[in-house]
């Protein structure tokens, strides 16, 4: 049961982020292409999370 609410909690954050990235991308600077810094810094910070919980589940996690 613990594992479920586990995976619960994680699909539920996925949801969240995933509704609340697009309203992240700045809002364009008379009338130029929109600015996508804000969102581009989230999906860095996405991505490191996720390769660096794999490498902690590869390297240091004790079975």
């Amino acid at each position: 049961m613990k594992k479920l609410s586990g995976r619960t909690g994680v699909l539920t954050g996925i949801a969240l982020l995933a509704g609340v990235v697009p309203a992240l991308a700045n809002a364009p600077a008379e009338g130029g292409p929109p600015d996508y810094s804000g969102i581009t810094a989230l999906y860095y910070v996405l991505i490191a999370g996720i390769l660096g919980y794999g490498v902690y589940d590869t390297f240091f996690k004790k079975s």
